[in-house]
Formats: C-alpha cells, sequence, structure tokens
C-alpha cells in the first residue's frame, strides 16, 4: 500500500469515527466536556488527566459539539438585542452598545421610552467603581435613569448642565442628582441654575456664583458621564424649545441636526452654532472629550438620525438605544470615528 492509499484509509477511518462514537469514546468525551465546560479547566489540565495530549482534548471537545453532547446557548433578557448591540458597537468603535427592544408600534410614541433608562441605570451599576465621579446632564432619559438607579458604589455626583426651567429643578436634573448620590451615598454637586440665559454675560456671572462654580470645579474629575441626545425639532431638542423662532432658523440655516447638553452638531458631527455655548450653563466639549467613559441615552426613530450625527462627534464612548435607532444607525453610509479606541479604558 503507497502513502496516498494509507492516508484515504485513514481519512475513511478518521470519518468513521467522527461518524459514530464508541462508549468509551463518548463517556470520555462527557467527562472532558464537564471539566472544560462546566468545571472550567484548562485543556493542559485535563490533558494531565486523563493521560492525552493536549492536542486530543481540544478534538475531542470539538467532537462533542459537533456530535451535540455539548450545546452552548447564549442567553440574555428577552428586552435585550445582543446581535445589534455587538454589530452597533463594532459599527462606531464604541466601547459598550446596549441594544433594547423598541416598544410596540403605537405603545409609546416617546422619543426616549422609559426602559432606556433602566437599563442604563443597570449599565451604570457596572461601570461605576469606587472613588468615580459620576456627572449627569439635562435630559428625559438620565432623568429616567436616575429614578430606576438601585446600586451604585460609593461616588460624587456632579450635574454637568443647567436646568430646563430652573421652575422644575426639583424635577429635573437637580432631583437626579441628588437621587443618585442618595443611591450611592456619596456627595452631590447640584447646579441651580437654568441651561440656556439671555446672554453670555449673564451666563458667565453665574459661572462664577459659588455653588455653580464649585459644581464646574469636578468636571476635570468627571470619570464617567451620561448625556441624552436630541434631534432639532419641536419636543425632541430641550434648546430648540428654549429658543426664539428666529433663532431657531438662525442655527437650522447652519445645518444643526443634533443637540447633546446645550451643543450643537451638523449631520457629520461637526459642532455649529459655538455662539450659543457662551449662554449655557453647561460641560464644555472638550471636557467632554477628556472624560474615558461618556454614556449617552437615546432611543427612538425620531432621533436617530440626531444619534448618529452625535456619535460621529467622537465625545461619546458608550450607547445605550433600541432596536428602531439600532436599525437606522447600522444602515447609515457616512464614517463613523472609534472615539473608544483613542481614551484610556477606566478599568486599566
Amino acid at each position: 500500500m503507497n502513502s496516498s492509499e494509507e492516508n484515504a484509509v485513514s481519512a475513511m477511518s478518521a470519518g468513521r469515527s467522527a461518524l459514530r462514537m464508541g462508549p468509551a469514546e463518548l463517556v470520555q468525551a462527557a467527562a472532558m466536556a464537564r471539566r472544560f465546560y462546566l468545571e472550567g479547566k484548562s485543556k493542559i489540565q485535563i490533558a494531565e488527566e486523563f493521560g492525552v495530549s493536549r492536542f486530543k482534548v481540544a478534538r475531542v471537545l470539538e467532537t462533542a459539539l459537533e456530535r451535540d453532547l455539548v450545546r452552548i446557548e447564549i442567553r440574555v433578557p428577552a428586552e435585550l438585542d445582543a446581535e445589534r448591540s455587538d454589530a452597533l458597537r463594532a459599527r462606531y468603535g464604541l466601547r459598550h452598545a446596549v441594544v433594547v427592544e423598541s416598544p410596540t408600534e403605537g405603545e409609546d410614541e416617546s422619543p426616549d421610552p422609559e426602559n432606556l433608562g433602566e437599563v442604563a441605570a443597570d449599565l451604570l451599576g457596572e461601570l461605576v467603581t469606587e472613588g468615580d465621579v459620576l456627572g449627569l446632564a439635562w435630559g428625559r432619559s438620565t432623568i429616567h435613569m436616575a429614578a430606576a438607579l438601585d446600586r451604585l458604589p460609593p461616588c460624587t455626583v456632579v450635574q454637568l448642565t443647567g436646568v430646563y426651567d430652573a421652575g422644575t429643578a426639583e424635577r429635573g436634573s437637580v432631583e437626579a442628582v441628588r437621587r443618585a448620590a442618595q443611591v450611592s451615598g456619596g456627595e452631590a454637586h447640584p447646579i441651580y441654575a437654568p441651561m440656556l440665559l439671555p446672554d453670555p454675560a449673564t451666563a458667565a456671572a453665574l459661572r462664577n456664583q459659588t455653588g455653580i462654580a464649585r459644581a464646574f470645579e469636578y468636571f476635570d474629575k468627571v470619570t464617567v458621564a451620561c448625556v441624552s441626545i436630541g434631534s432639532w425639532e419641536p419636543g425632541i431638542s430641550t434648546v430648540h424649545d428654549m429658543l426664539s423662532d428666529e433663532e431657531r432658523a438662525h442655527y437650522a440655516s447652519l445645518g444643526v441636526a443634533a443637540e447633546m447638553s446645550a451643543h450643537l452638531f451638523d449631520a457629520d458631527g461637526r459642532r455649529v452654532g459655538r455662539d450659543l455655548g457662551e449662554r449655557c450653563i453647561t460641560v464644555e466639549t472638550d471636557r467632554l472629550r477628556r472624560i474615558p467613559e461618556v454614556v449617552a441615552i437615546a432611543g427612538g426613530h425620531r432621533k436617530a438620525a440626531a444619534i448618529g450625527a452625535v456619535l460621529r462627534s467622537g465625545l461619546v464612548t458608550s450607547l445605550v438605544t433600541d432596536t428602531s435607532a439600532a436599525d437606522y444607525l447600522l444602515t447609515e453610509s457616512r464614517p463613523a470615528p472609534r472615539p473608544a479606541l483613542e481614551r484610556a479604558d477606566p478599568d486599566d
């Protein structure tokens, strides 16, 4: 028998072996699979125990999968879409992307479904570590998130923006900061001031007030931030609703497509209308860019394009959104930055 014939016989024998395993092989494969998948032993440890090579262990484990002796099942809660989450993370170079199921059509027409806040609250419980400084910007989604918090390590919580209306402070971001600090047992640094002021001089004077200045001092210490995103249309952007018709038309002429923490962005993620920032009580974009982890919470088809614009700004490292927005984001043709790869991982 020549070498080619020997190889053919060997291949046929291997094929028969793969098709049928004897009782001893089945028992051994089951035992090795138990050691590897349930007990967490390495292939080298298993090889030593059974007196075989680690390469044989690898082949046996592979055969166990092929023969359906082992079934690997990846299960996440029904409301989470693991496939879209991973695709979105890879597409935009994010550190974390969590996609939840959108509400049934007609069930919830709000731009930010409340379940986003609940999932974001759980994500913060993972991301925040003891001694961190957590920054919260104004937004319906961040308010929902704070209300859903039930665990946080001891940390300092600081407000990153003024409020939509000083008269609603107790029901808005001030209360969100207090709630997060209460859950964590840490200090709270709220900002008792409107987000938008009539002119730059008034805004500058407020920034110098003792309480507000103290909060601003923490901006450079923030390690994890939560922000909301708004589209440039009524009811979907806080800043849009605070401006006059003339001002809205002016910024629209500049190509504004999205708003985050009172900063405006065009569809390509470039900042526009920088003069507006001079009238606002908010964290500056250069400070946001230095924060290791910036989590945006936004969803719904009406915000999808705005979310894409803010992601292209490179300011956001993680995103909590829903399937409706995710489907739009995954089909966009514009190039996306990879912001998480450009910043130090807070876990390193």
